[in-house]
C-alpha cells in the first residue's frame, strides 16, 4: 500500500423521538431532511387548553405533519378576489382587496393551489375524518372539482345564506348573498361521524337540512328547515377583524355535527381563529396555521379572551 491517508466518512446516525401526544401533529424531525430548516414558527402555545398556533406556509408545514393525526379540518382559503374592484361595506364603498395572499394567479395556479393545500390536509386526516371548505362562487367550484381529483368523498354541499349581504354597486348583477360550505370524508373507505340525533335535535325535532340561515329575522318562520345564526357579532370583532371571518356559530354548529369530544381540529388559513375559539368552548383540541403576524396576533388575543371564561376553565379541569 502507499503512505497515503485514506480519508474516512462515517455518517453520523441521529435518533428522534415522536411526542405520543395527540396536538403535537407535526412530526418534528423524523420527517424533516437533517439540515433542513422546519416550515413554520411556533407562534403560540397552551399546552394546558391544548392550543396551538404556528406561523409559517400551511402546505409546507402539513406536508411534514405527522399523517392521519387530525380528526377534522376548517378552511376559509383565499377566494382570489383581490383584483382592485370595489364593494359595499357598512354603506361605503370600499376596495376588495384584501391581501397579497388573496391576489390570483391566473385560473390554472389558483387551481393548482386548491389541489395542493387540499392534498396535504388529506394526508393529515385521520381515515375517518373530515374537512369542511366554505367558499364564494369565485372559488369553491374550483375546490370541490379539486376535491374529486384528490380522492375526497363528498358528502354535502351547505347553503349559508346572508340575509344581511351588502348590495351589488354595480347594479349590473344579482347581490351575492350565500356562500357554499363543502364536507368531505377523507377517501370513499371513510366512516365519517355525524352527530344526527343533536342536529335533528336542533332542527325541531326534524331532519336538518343544508340550507342554513344566519340571521335571526326570520327565526320563526324557518326554524324547520334551516339553522338561524346572526352573523359575526360586535364582541368576535373587538381586538380586530378578518376581512372573511366567519360567524362563531357557524363553527360551533360545524364541530358539533362532525366531532367528538376532545377531538383535534386543524384550520391551515386560520386567519382570526374563530375556528380555534369554538373548538375551546366545545372541549376540542386546536391547531391554526396562518402565514399573516397581523392575524396570528389577533388570534392569539381572542384565544387568551376565551380561555378566562368559565365554561372553558371548567372543560379542562374535567378533561
Amino acid at each position: 500500500m502507499s503512505g497515503k491517508r485514506i480519508k474516512k466518512t462515517v455518517k453520523k446516525e441521529i435518533e428522534y423521538t415522536v411526542s405520543g401526544e395527540p396536538l403535537d401533529f407535526y412530526i418534528s424531525e423524523e420527517t424533516v431532511g437533517y439540515g433542513t430548516q422546519k416550515p413554520y414558527s411556533l407562534y403560540y402555545d397552551n399546552p394546558s387548553h391544548s392550543v396551538k398556533l404556528l406561523k409559517g406556509d400551511c402546505i409546507k408545514t402539513l406536508n411534514q405533519a405527522r399523517e392521519n393525526s387530525v380528526d377534522m379540518i376548517f378552511a376559509d382559503p383565499p377566494y382570489f378576489l383581490s383584483n382592485g374592484g370595489i364593494t359595499c361595506h357598512a354603506g361605503k364603498m370600499v376596495s376588495v382587496n384584501k391581501g397579497k395572499w388573496d391576489k390570483s394567479k391566473g385560473l390554472e395556479e389558483d387551481h393548482e393551489f386548491n389541489r395542493e393545500w387540499l392534498k396535504a390536509c388529506q394526508r393529515v386526516l385521520r381515515p375517518n375524518g373530515t374537512i369542511w371548505v366554505s367558499g364564494t362562487t369565485h372559488v369553491i367550484y374550483s375546490v370541490g372539482f379539486a376535491m374529486q381529483q384528490n380522492g375526497f368523498k363528498i358528502l354535502n354541499d351547505i347553503v349559508w345564506y346572508k340575509r344581511n349581504a351588502p348590495p351589488n354597486l354595480s347594479c349590473r348583477y344579482f347581490t351575492h348573498s350565500t356562500e357554499i360550505v363543502l364536507w368531505a370524508a377523507k377517501n370513499n373507505k371513510s366512516k365519517h361521524y355525524f352527530n344526527y340525533p343533536l342536529m335533528k335535535e336542533a332542527n325541531h325535532g326534524k331532519q336538518m337540512r343544508n340550507l342554513w340561515h344566519f340571521n335571526e329575522a326570520d327565526e320563526k318562520q324557518t326554524a324547520e328547515n334551516v339553522w338561524t345564526i346572526s352573523a359575526p357579532l360586535a364582541d368576535e370583532k373587538h381586538f380586530g377583524k378578518h376581512p372573511t371571518q366567519k360567524p362563531l356559530e357557524l363553527l360551533r354548529r360545524i364541530i358539533l355535527a362532525s366531532t367528538k369530544d376532545g377531538d383535534l381540529i386543524l384550520d391551515p388559513f386560520c386567519g382570526s381563529s374563530t375556528t380555534g375559539v369554538a373548538a375551546m368552548l366545545l372541549n376540542r383540541k386546536y391547531v391554526g396555521i396562518d402565514s399573516e403576524e397581523g392575524y396570528l396576533e389577533l388570534s392569539k388575543k381572542r384565544i387568551e379572551e376565551a380561555i378566562k371564561k368559565p365554561s372553558v376553565s371548567k372543560l379542562h379541569k374535567t378533561a
